[in-house]
Parts: C-alpha cells; sequence; structure tokens
C-alpha cells in the first residue's frame, strides 16, 4: 500500500481552511459572475436605448418632412435651412443627445444648423466639423464615430433640395460616454458589495466550518488519546446531522474496541492461568521423578497426560482464534434427519448412558455439517461429564414455525439440543458457562478437569451459523443444550 507524504515544509492545510477557501472561490467565481452578468445587461440596455432614441428621433423628423407647414407661409417649406431650422426649434434634446442640421452637398464643409443650448466644448459634434463631413458623406443612415473625445453614435436622414436649393440633412448624435459610466459605476459598486460580501463570508464560514468541524477534531484528539490502558474517552453526540452520525459511530467502535481489549486481557490471564497448571505439574513431576522404574513411569504418564491436556487448550485456542475468519463454517444443504442420526450413533460411544434419539426433523438446511457435528460432540461430552451411567441423555432436531410450535406451519428455525437428566446449571452459572475459560462456581455440582472452552467453542459455531445456543431447563431435572438456526424458507 502506497502512503503519501506532505513534502518537507509543506503546511498541512486543515479541513476547516481547505472548507472555507473553496467556499470563498466559489462564491467569488459566482459573485463576480453576477457583476460581470449585471454589467454586460447594462451595456446591452444603454445600446438599446440608443438604438431606439435614434430610431425614434429619424423616424418623427422623415414624418415631419412631407406633413410640416412653414409658420410664415402656411404652404410648404421652400429651403432644406428652413425646414431644418423650424423643427430644430420645435425639439427638446436629451443631456447627451444633439440635433443638427447639415445643408450644403455631400462632400463639402456643410453648414451647421444647431439647438442653443449647453454641452462640453471638447465633445460637442457641432464644433467637429471633419467629423460631420464624414456623418453627411457615409452611405449609412446610422453609425458609430470614434473620436479622441469618445464614441459617438450618429443617425441622419437626407433632404432633398426643393426648387433647386440646397440640399440638407437631419443628424441625430448621441455621447453615450455618460450612460455607460452609470454603468461602470454599477459594476464597481457590485463588485466592492461583493468583497464585502466576500468578508463577511469569511468571518461566518469561519465560524460556521469550526462549529461543524467541533465533533471531527474532537474525534482526533480523542483518537489522539485513546491508549491500550484507557479507553473510556467517548465523544458527546448533540443533533441528528452527519457528523452526529459520526460522534455515534466513533462512540460505537470505541466500545467494541474496549469490549474486544477486555476481552482480551481476561483471555491472556484466563490462558496464561490454565497453561499456568500444567507446566507447574509436569515441572514438578519432572525435578522429584526418581530412579524407580515404577515411579518413573507413573511420572511419565501424568506429564504424558498434562502435555496432552496442554495440547487440547492449545487446540481449542486455535480454533476459537479462527472462528473470527469468515471460513470458519463451509455451509452446504445438508439433510438435518441424516445429521441428526449421524451425531447419535457417534456419541453413544462417549459413556455408559441410556442414549435415546428423540426426535429428527427431516428438512434440508443449510450449514456445514463437520462443524455442527463438532459442537453436538461437545454438547453430548459436556453431558457425560455431569451424569451417572444409567442416566438417559436425548439427542434430537426439531423444526419450528413462527408461533413457536414444532413444524406444523412451515420451518421459520431449526433447533438441534442435547438433553440430560443430571443435577442441572445453578442459574448464577448459567450466564457465564458460554464464556471462554469459565466454568461457573459450581458446574453442576462436580468439579471437571477440562479448560472451559467446550461451551465457547458450541457458542462459536452456531454464531458462525448466524445462530445462537441457548440453555433451557429439562423437563423432570436436568440441563438442555440448543442450538438455534435461522432456516430461509
Amino acid at each position: 500500500m502506497t502512503v503519501s507524504r506532505l513534502p518537507l515544509g509543506f503546511p498541512r492545510i486543515s479541513a476547516r481552511v481547505r472548507i472555507l477557501l473553496w467556499l470563498l472561490v466559489v462564491m467569488a467565481v459566482a459573485l463576480g459572475a453576477v457583476a460581470i452578468t449585471v454589467r454586460s445587461i447594462l451595456q446591452r440596455d444603454v445600446d438599446h436605448r440608443i438604438s431606439q432614441l435614434l430610431t425614434q428621433e429619424t423616424g418623427e423628423f422623415a414624418n415631419f418632412v412631407p406633413q410640416g407647414v412653414d409658420p410664415d407661409t402656411g404652404g410648404r417649406f421652400d429651403t432644406a435651412d428652413r425646414l431644418l431650422r423650424i423643427y430644430l426649434q420645435r425639439q427638446y434634446a436629451d443631456p447627451d443627445e444633439e440635433l443638427l442640421g447639415l445643408t450644403g452637398r455631400s462632400g463639402d464643409q456643410p453648414d451647421v444648423i444647431r439647438q442653443r443650448r449647453d454641452l462640453p466644448r471638447d465633445t460637442a459634434l457641432w464644433r467637429d466639423i471633419d467629423a460631420l463631413t464624414r456623418i453627411r458623406a457615409a452611405r449609412e443612415s446610422f453609425g458609430t464615430l470614434e473620436r479622441p473625445q469618445g464614441e459617438l453614435r450618429w443617425a441622419k436622414v437626407e433632404i432633398g433640395a426643393p426648387q433647386g436649393g440646397q440640399p440638407g440633412a437631419f443628424v441625430v448624435a448621441f455621447h453615450p460616454e455618460r450612460e455607460r459610466a452609470v454603468a461602470d459605476k454599477t459594476f464597481w459598486m457590485l463588485l466592492a458589495l461583493s468583497g464585502v460580501a466576500l468578508l463577511m463570508t469569511t468571518g461566518i464560514g469561519w465560524a460556521v466550518a469550526g462549529r461543524i468541524l467541533a465533533p471531527v477534531r474532537l474525534v482526533r484528539t480523542t483518537a489522539a488519546e485513546l491508549t491500550e490502558q484507557d479507553l473510556t474517552r467517548r465523544i458527546p453526540v448533540e443533533g441528528r446531522d452527519d457528523i452526529a452520525a459520526l460522534a455515534e459511530t466513533f462512540n460505537a467502535m470505541l466500545d467494541r474496541l474496549e469490549r474486544a481489549f477486555a476481552a482480551q486481557r481476561v483471555f491472556v490471564d484466563d490462558a496464561g492461568h490454565e497453561l499456568r497448571t500444567p507446566i507447574t505439574i509436569v515441572r514438578g513431576h519432572l525435578e522429584l521423578m526418581g530412579d524407580d522404574p515404577a515411579d518413573r513411569e507413573e511420572t511419565v504418564r501424568l506429564v504424558t497426560d498434562e502435555l496432552d491436556r496442554m495440547s487440547r487448550i492449545v487446540e481449542d485456542l486455535l480454533l476459537l482464534a479462527g472462528a473470527e475468519r469468515p471460513d470458519f463454517v463451509r455451509p452446504e444443504p445438508v439433510q438435518l434427519a441424516e445429521l441428526t442420526a449421524d451425531v447419535f450413533v457417534k456419541v453413544r460411544t462417549l459413556g455408559e448412558r441410556e442414549w435415546q434419539l428423540d426426535g429428527v426433523a427431516d428438512l434440508e438446511v443449510f450449514l456445514d455439517p463437520q462443524r455442527m457435528t463438532q459442537a453436538m460432540v461437545q454438547l453430548a461430552q459436556n453431558a457425560v461429564q455431569h451424569t451417572v451411567p444409567g442416566q438417559r441423555i436425548r439427542i434430537g432436531s426439531r423444526s419450528v414455525d413462527a408461533r413457536g410450535e414444532a413444524g406444523r406451519n412451515g420451518a421459520d428455525r431449526v433447533e438441534l439440543y442435547v438433553a440430560d437428566h443430571g443435577p442441572g446449571i445453578p442459574p448464577e452459572d448459567a450466564e457465564v458457562i458460554f464464556e471462554r475459560f469459565r466454568r461457573g462456581t459450581s458446574r453442576r455440582g462436580t468439579r471437571t478437569s477440562g479448560a472451559g472452552l467446550g461451551l465457547a467453542i458450541v457458542k462459536a459455531i452456531a454464531e458462525g451459523h448466524h445462530g445462537r445456543v441457548e440453555l433451557r431447563p429439562t423437563e423432570g431435572g436436568g440441563a438442555t443444550f440448543v442450538i438455534t438456526l435461522e432456516t430461509d424458507s
């Protein structure tokens, strides 16, 4: 597995800072896009309004040409100059608009007729004879003129020469700098407001990210402070969001670790205690062994017996350690009646008891036949150890429906059981007998030489099948161990 490392001297960036940076980048891009879009819309509106104004002014003048009446004569205008002067007297231009009349032929320097109004001298079109000459000579009716003083939008309407007089033209000029300046001012104002919003977002985002990530930092600090000797720290859970779920999951993990470490310590202590006894016995007998052949033979027998017991303990420990592996059980379709009968035949040789095949369930189940046989034989061996010759031990299996009745309405689960009629198990021992190296304070009135791993192995096999093992009282006295497995039906 490849582990990435930060280069030397490269600062580690916290999640809080990264969240804030991403938030600021996204907001900056969004606010910048909004400001640019607004500026573009405003500029487009300015252009559209100017185009409408130019079209409107030229349209009004074009309508006035054939319909206008000279107020002095009461008839049609006889010169372009008179027409332009009367029309311009009657019009009111916008602040950035110029209405001009030009007389003279195209290409010549025109005579200018203008309204009396105050415009900046450096921008007024009527003072720019060169620009007027170019507009007069242009073939287009609308256009844009770039001047050192700034951009100029214009439109014109040509007037023919009445009665052989001088031709003329009506010119509408608009200076868009002020309108565009308003749009630019709005754009820069939006940028300034965006900057303020980013600063406010930085403060609020820093506080909110810190509050949201507080449980994460607490998880990190708690994990850093955890040791094998102290697994008691927990994270307070507040709210019902993902962070609270993370804290709950972390606390649950700590609970499992605490139980696992506690079980490990108990397991190591008990295993050391159980193995220390046979080692002490072996060492003691070997140290006291004399030269007498009979004494040596007896010592060898005792030592061999203790070594065999140690070997069984080690094998059981290895078996229990393997119970955590996913391949501990290898299920396959099995006829439960055949399995029960095979177990009954095998356990009859364990002792002189009244063995009885109590019942069999005739159905196919999905289980590991070898592990289940091992568990049932272990239960039978346990029953033999706590009964006397001649007492009855019953072996059987049955199917149970959802109401707990024996297989009348289909099988929801199956039970394999071993029932004896011995002294039974005291209630104070019933809760601990399935733990490793736990025999209870008084195990059915006798003390055996076992290591206390047999029932723990049975429990591991049952749980490996996603089932359970239970202790139930036997009718008439005794103990019944039942392995319960869920069926797929």
